[in-house]
């Protein structure tokens, strides 16, 4: 009878199987993931860039149009004192204000206007405009600017009339020019000229070019 060999009382070694093929996929794709997600970043980074929206581009100032922001029709507008006296009225067919120069344009305007000492001044024109202050005016068409009679301290200043087509009145100079040809009658005194610088405060009118004048005798 044969005896049978010892039984080993050791471990046993077991063998290990190959690695399938998707583990070594999977080890590959783990070496390259973080390239692949580097440049997945900087796809993503160029897509958003490349569709985000433009901002729209600075709009440069509108340069100011000569344009009324309002206007009145057949108006009238006064002005008193604190005591309740009229210090001057403007009426006229159509009135317009433009903002860019702050001046007011009239048209078939009238004017009724009194000084501090009281003197009475009319106008009328087919056209008025002012200056941003309303202390310069022009009138153009069928001018007609008169100052009434006044007695003061020194006499009686008499009444004066300016015809003409185109005359600017300083209200706070308290002057009347003209550039162009102008009528003036003081009192019963007529004189024509080409041009007119007229100061009420010196009373003195300085008249050039062609001069024209008939004087009423005096009494």
């Amino acid at each position: 009878m044969t005896p049978l060999p010892p039984l080993s009382t050791g471990p046993t070694a077991l063998a290990t199987p190959p690695p399938r093929w998707w583990a070594r996929a999977a080890d590959r794709l783990s070496i390259y993931l973080p390239v692949l997600l580097m440049g997945g970043l900087a796809l993503g980074s160029y897509w958003l860039v490349r569709n985000a929206p433009v901002p729209d581009a600075p709009v440069p100032d509108r340069p100011p149009v000569h344009e009324p922001d309002y206007f009145m029709r057949d108006f009238a507008v006064r002005t008193f004192t604190p005591e309740g006296r009229l210090l001057n009225e403007l009426r006229g067919r159509e009135v317009r204000h433009y903002p860019d120069t702050r001046t007011l344009e009239v048209d078939q305007a009238r004017v009724r206007a009194y000084n501090p000492q009281g003197r009475l001044t009319t106008a009328s024109t087919d056209r008025l405009s002012s200056n941003a202050d309303q202390t310069v005016y022009r009138l153009q068409g069928q001018v007609r600017v008169v100052r009434e009679a006044h007695h003061w301290a020194g006499g009686v200043q008499p009444r004066l009339e300016f015809l003409g087509e185109a005359l600017t009145v300083d209200v706070e100079g308290d002057r009347i020019a003209s550039e162009q040809p102008v009528e003036m009658l003081r009192g019963p005194d007529r004189i024509t000229a080409d041009r007119l610088r007229y100061d009420d405060r010196q009373r003195q009118a300085d008249l050039q070019g062609r001069v024209r004048a008939t004087l009423a005798p005096r009494p």
